[in-house]
C-alpha cells in the first residue's frame, strides 16, 4: 500500500526543519561567541598577570637602585633616583650607566618615577605649631585654624578626649552619613577630607602650575563673605602619611620649606640656592644650608629638618605593545636595605 503526504504535511515538515536549523545555528553562534569571550577573558587574565609581574619587577629595580644609594649621608634631587646628573660619590657608582626609563622586563618595558616623601611634611608626626603654620600660610581664616589643627590631632591620637576646638566620634556620629574618628595614624592622605573643618578647597588647593611667588601672599587675610577660597596650595600638596618625620632640606620645595615653623622667606630661598649644584661646592648639611640664619630661627628649624630621606613613592609604568598599566609602591630604606611597604595598581 502506497502512503502519500499531503502538501500541507510536507510544508509543515519543511517549516519544522527550518526552525530546527535556525535554532541550531543560533546555539552554535552563541557557543562560538561564548568561547570567544572565554578566550578573551583568559587572554586578559594572562595579560593582567604579565603586567603585574612587569610592574613588580620595576619596583624591585627601584629597590636595588635605592639600596645602592643607601650609604650616602644625604639624598638630593641631583641624584640618579630623581633623573638627576649624579651627586658626589654617586657619579662613580654602577647607576651612572643605568636608566629609569623603558628598560625591558619579560615581554614588556617599565619606566620609573620616584618621589622622596621626606620632601613633604608627615601628617602623623606634625605638631600643633606645624599644623597652624601650614594653615596660616595657606590663608585659612583665623577662626578655622585652631578647629582644623585640633581636629587633625584628635583624629590621629588613640584616645577619645577632645581638644578645645577639636572633634572626636561624638561629632562625626552627628553627620550624614555618620562615622567614627579614626583614633590612629592616617594611612591615606584623602582621610583629611573626613576631618572637621577641612573643605575640598583646602584639601585640593590650586594647581601647582598656577602658583607663583611665595605662599605668604595670602597670610592672615582669609576670604571675604561669599568669596570662593583660592588657596595657593592644598593640604595634599604638602602633607604625606609616610616619611621618617623629618623634612629633607635638599628635596623640599620652597612652599614646604616656608611651612617649617621659624622659617622665613629669605632663609628658604637661601637653602634652595646653597643646595644647587651650580654652586661649588653645594651645601649638603643642615649647618651650611642654614648659614646666615638668625640663631633663634636656626634652633627652631633644626627640630624639623634633615638632609636625608628614606621613604619613597615609586610609580612604575608597565607597557606591553600599545597598552600600559601603572603601579604604585611605597618603599622604606634603612641603610642599604629597602622594604616594600605597599604595592598596588593605580591605572
Amino acid at each position: 500500500m502506497k502512503v502519500t503526504c499531503s502538501r500541507k504535511s510536507r510544508a509543515f515538515a519543511v517549516i519544522i526543519v527550518l526552525v530546527a536549523v535556525t535554532v541550531l545555528a543560533m546555539l552554535a553562534g552563541a557557543f562560538a561567541y561564548a568561547m570567544k569571550v572565554e578566550a578573551r577573558l583568559a587572554a586578559n587574565t594572562n595579560n593582567d598577570a604579565q603586567f603585574y609581574w612587569i610592574g613588580r619587577g620595576g619596583i624591585d629595580r627601584a629597590c636595588w637602585w635605592l639600596a645602592l644609594e643607601g650609604n650616602q649621608p644625604y639624598s638630593s634631587k641631583d641624584q640618579y633616583w630623581n633623573h638627576g646628573p649624579g651627586d658626589g660619590l654617586e657619579t662613580n657608582s654602577p647607576l651612572a650607566f643605568e636608566s629609569l626609563d623603558n628598560f625591558t622586563i619579560g615581554p614588556g618595558t617599565v619606566s620609573l618615577s620616584m618621589t622622596e616623601l621626606e620632601s613633604k611634611i608627615n601628617i602623623n608626626t606634625a605638631d600643633a605649631p606645624m599644623l597652624q603654620q601650614v594653615l596660616t600660610l595657606m590663608g585659612v581664616d583665623a577662626a578655622d585654624i585652631s578647629v582644623i589643627a585640633d581636629s587633625v590631632l584628635d583624629w590621629i591620637d588613640p584616645d577619645d578626649g577632645t581638644r578645645m576646638a577639636g572633634a572626636e566620634s561624638d561629632y562625626y556620629q552627628g553627620l550624614t552619613p555618620p562615622y567614627n574618628a579614626k583614633n590612629g595614624p592616617i594611612d591615606n592622605i584623602d582621610e583629611l577630607q573626613l576631618i572637621k573643618g577641612v573643605t575640598p578647597e583646602m584639601f585640593a588647593g590650586g594647581s601647582p602650575t598656577n602658583v607663583t611667588g611665595n605662599a605668604r601672599q595670602h597670610l592672615g587675610f582669609g576670604t571675604a563673605p561669599g568669596q570662593v577660597p583660592d588657596y595657593p596650595f592644598g593640604l595634599r600638596d604638602v602633607f604625606t602619611p609616610f616619611s621618617n618625620g623629618k623634612i629633607n632640606l635638599l628635596t623640599a620645595d620652597e612652599n614646604v620649606l616656608e611651612l617649617i615653623p621659624g622659617m622665613d622667606t629669605i632663609t628658604a630661598q637661601n637653602i634652595i640656592k646653597f643646595r644647587d649644584l651650580g654652586n661649588e661646592p653645594p651645601a649638603r648639611d643642615v649647618g651650611r644650608l642654614l648659614a646666615g640664619a638668625n640663631p633663634q630661627v636656626m634652633q627652631q628649624v633644626q627640630r624639623y629638618v634633615d638632609v636625608r630621606g628614606d621613604t619613597y613613592e615609586v610609580r612604575a609604568t608597565a607597557t606591553i605593545g600599545a597598552v600600559s598599566h601603572e603601579y604604585t609602591a611605597i618603599l622604606y630604606r634603612t641603610g642599604p636595605n629597602v622594604q616594600v611597604v605597599s604595592f598596588y595598581r593605580t591605572k
